[in-house]
């Protein structure tokens, strides 16, 4: 069976396709700025369940469609799904992030315009996060009398912690602009609107063409260092290397691809 055929169909609030190994999620609520309903995170628990199975998947681009935003968070006319007890309660998160879905194969997410709230449950789990010259970050949880916890927390683990802290005091009182996105190391790349989702699927055929195992394995080491203490981290990373090099160097020697002039940046 091939990636396209074991893509889930019938989705209504993102758009999916698959071509050269790269799987392109689009958020696809433009009209309601890509805001999520517990519908898109049904259908983005079903496709990273997809990408995390389908070995023909091996990267990932997500991405949006519109003009002004590439997500505002939760559509709170038709938010998600709310248990009455808060003691069995789970964070939309856990259906939205790739690895919350533990997918390890690396997602290159391209954002525009406005990039606030519940985006980033998507941001804070991206491997590569580029954007527009036109995208502004901003949480405006703290304006509107509710606590910024979980997406101020995830956000721990890309930025420093003054940059957090200010994005999810101040609301929306500011906003981070896509130049100080690339100082304090939100995002890695700026780009002209017309030139933002070319390059996120450079990038993502660059990935895919890699060794998987060497890929996944990498992935899957670093972030889950970030929550081990360091030396258990070393011994877990030191499995992987052990499991996954043998895999990864077969795939090496059965390939001839020609390596690429490497960028500078």
């Amino acid at each position: 069976m091939s990636a396209a055929q074991g893509m889930p169909d019938g989705t209504q609030t993102i758009v999916i396709g698959v071509a050269a190994g790269v799987a392109t999620i689009t958020l696809d609520r433009p009209e309601k700025l890509n805001s999520f309903t517990q519908q898109m995170c049904d259908e983005m628990a079903a496709t990273w369940a997809w990408i995390r199975e389908d070995e023909e998947v091996r990267a990932v681009v997500l991405r949006a469609n519109g003009e002004r935003a590439f997500s505002t968070g939760v559509d709170v006319t038709d938010p998600h799904d709310r248990h009455p007890n808060p003691f069995v309660e789970v964070d939309p998160g856990r259906f939205l992030g790739p690895k919350a879905n533990r997918v390890w194969k690396p997602v290159v997410t391209a954002v525009h315009g406005m990039a606030c709230g519940g985006a980033f449950y998507w941001i804070n789990e991206s491997d590569v996060l580029i954007c527009s010259e036109d995208a502004e970050f901003f949480d405006p949880h703290v304006t509107y009398g509710l606590t910024a916890a979980l997406e101020p927390i995830g956000l721990l683990h890309r930025i420093p912690l003054g940059e957090v802290l200010r994005i999810a005091l101040f609301g929306l009182d500011e906003r981070v602009t896509a130049e100080r996105a690339l100082a304090i190391g939100l995002v890695s790349e700026v780009l002209p609107m017309d030139e933002l989702r070319d390059r996120a699927d450079v990038l993502a055929r660059r990935l895919a063409a890699k060794p998987a195992a060497a890929v996944q394995g990498t992935v899957r080491a670093i972030w889950e260092a970030l929550d081990l203490p360091r030396s258990v981290a070393l011994e877990r990373g030191l499995s992987y290397t052990q499991l996954g090099n043998p895999l990864g160097k077969a795939e090496v020697d059965r390939a001839s691809v020609e390596r690429p002039e490497p960028e500078r940046r």
